[in-house]
C-alpha cells in the first residue's frame, strides 16, 4: 500500500533534481567559432569565465549582460575607465568594490598595453575594440598574434566606428560568448525599438539643418576638434542633421578651423562634456555632465564654453540652439538615448512626443546595475524652452 506514494515521492524528487540540472546543462562548455566585428573567425570555449578588456569602459557594457557583478569575469583591463570617466568609475567601484582590485594591463593607449601582464592573468578571451582609441584594437595585428600564440583568443567588438549599426551586433556577440543570449536579446529589442522611433520621425525629411559638434571642450587649446566619419558624427547622421565636418575631415575625428566654422555658420552647435562632477582639472573650461553632475552646473559650464572668442559669435549660440552632451556616449551601447536627444534638438517639430530622458532612465533601470544620477545632456535654455531645443 505504501509503494505508490513512495514511488511518487521518488519520481517527484527525480524531476526536481533534473530541473535543477537544466540550467547547468545549458551552460555546459562548448567550443564554437564566431565572426567578430572585424570579420575575423575566432574559435573559443564558451561560456567564457575570465576575460581582459582592451578598454576599461567596456565594463558598463558587460553589466548589461551580467548585472549581478560584471567584474567577476574581468581579470585585467586598461585604465581608461578610471582616467577618462572618473565619476562613472567611482559609481561602479561603489557598487562593485572588486573593480578597484582588477589588474591594469595598460593605461590609456595601445602603446601602454602590457602583453606580459595580459597573458599572466590567464584569460579565456580578450575583448578589443574595432577602432579603439585608448587601447589595443583590431589594427594591432602583432598584439593579436602574440595573444593567439599564447592561447588567448581575441574577440573584436565595436561601439565607436559604426556605433548604431554595430552596437546590436556587438551585444549579440558578447551575449553568445558569455552565455547571456537572453539578456542580449532583451537589450537589442529595446534598442531597436527606440532607434526606430527616430527613423520613423524622420520619414519624408528633405531639409537637414547644419550641425557642428565640438569635442573635448576645455581639454585642449586649439579649435575646433570635431567628429566626422564615426563616433558621434554618425549620431548626427541618424538624427537627421548635416554634419559640416563631413567632406572636410576624412577620418573619424580631426580639426576644423574657427574661420571655417564662422563662415559655415551651423544651425546647431553641440559640445561634448569631458568634465566630471567633483573632479578638479588643471585646465578650466570643461563642460561637466554625467554621473553626479547637476543640471545647473552643467548649464553653467556650457554657458562658459559658448562664451569663448569665436564660439560666442556663432548664430546657433546667439539664438539658443547650443547644447552639450556627455562625451562617453561615443563608446557605449547607451548611445540610442543620445541619438534621440540630438534628433529632438535638430528637428524639434518632428519629435514633440519623444522623451530621450525617459529612454535614458529606462536604459539604467532595466540594463544597468547602478542608478541614473546626473544630467547627461543640457541646453543653454531652461525649462520648457530647453526641452524643445
Amino acid at each position: 500500500m505504501m509503494r505508490a506514494p513512495i514511488l511518487k515521492i521518488l519520481l517527484a524528487g527525480g524531476l526536481i533534481l533534473l530541473s535543477g540540472l537544466v540550467p547547468r546543462l545549458a551552460q555546459a562548455a562548448e567550443t564554437i567559432t564566431v565572426t567578430d566585428l572585424a570579420g575575423r573567425q575566432v574559435t573559443l570555449t564558451v561560456p567564457v569565465k575570465t576575460m581582459i578588456l582592451g578598454e576599461g569602459r567596456f565594463v558598463p557594457t558587460l553589466a548589461i549582460l551580467d548585472p549581478s557583478d560584471p567584474s567577476e569575469r574581468i581579470v585585467g583591463m586598461m585604465g581608461d575607465f578610471e582616467r577618462f570617466d572618473p565619476a562613472g568609475f567611482a559609481q561602479y567601484v561603489k557598487k562593485f568594490p572588486n573593480i578597484k582590485n582588477i589588474p591594469q594591463i595598460g593605461h590609456g593607449s595601445a602603446e601602454s598595453f602590457s602583453l606580459e601582464t595580459s597573458i599572466s592573468v590567464k584569460p579565456d578571451v580578450a575583448i578589443f575594440g574595432l577602432g579603439s582609441g585608448h587601447g589595443p584594437g583590431a589594427r594591432h595585428k602583432a598584439i593579436l598574434d602574440r595573444l593567439a600564440a599564447a592561447g588567448v583568443p581575441v574577440v573584436v567588438v565595436d561601439f565607436r566606428i559604426e556605433p548604431l549599426i554595430n552596437t546590436p551586433k556587438s551585444i549579440d556577440l558578447l551575449g553568445r560568448i558569455m552565455g547571456r543570449e537572453a539578456e542580449a536579446k532583451a537589450f537589442n529589442d529595446f534598442y531597436a525599438a527606440e532607434l526606430k522611433r527616430v527613423a520613423d520621425g524622420l520619414k519624408g525629411v528633405t531639409e537637414k539643418p547644419k550641425v557642428f559638434i565640438e569635442i573635448h571642450v576645455g581639454g585642449r587649446d586649439d579649435c575646433c576638434a570635431t567628429m566626422s566619419q564615426g563616433m558621434m558624427g554618425r549620431f548626427i547622421d541618424w538624427a537627421g542633421g548635416d554634419n559640416i565636418a563631413k567632406g572636410k575631415i576624412p577620418g573619424a575625428h580631426g580639426l576644423l578651423s574657427l574661420e571655417y566654422l564662422l563662415v559655415s555658420q551651423p544651425d546647431i552647435y553641440m559640445a561634448t562634456a569631458i568634465g566630471g562632477a567633483g573632479v578638479t582639472y588643471p585646465k578650466p573650461g570643461r563642460i561637466v555632465l554625467g554621473p553626479g553632475a547637476g543640471e545647473d552646473l552643467a548649464r553653467t559650464s556650457l554657458a562658459r564654453a559658448t562664451a569663448r572668442r569665436g564660439i560666442s559669435g556663432l548664430t546657433a549660440v546667439k539664438t539658443g540652439r547650443a547644447h552639450a552632451i556627455w562625451h562617453n556616449f561615443y563608446n557605449t551601447p547607451l548611445n540610442v538615448a543620445a541619438v534621440q536627444a540630438m534628433a529632438k534638438w535638430i528637428h524639434p517639430d518632428r519629435f514633440t512626443d519623444l522623451d530621450p530622458q525617459k529612454t535614458l532612465e529606462t536604459l539604467f533601470e532595466k540594463f544597468q546595475p547602478v542608478p541614473l544620477n546626473g544630467a547627461y545632456w543640457v541646453s543653454l535654455g531652461t525649462g520648457a524652452e530647453a526641452a524643445s531645443k
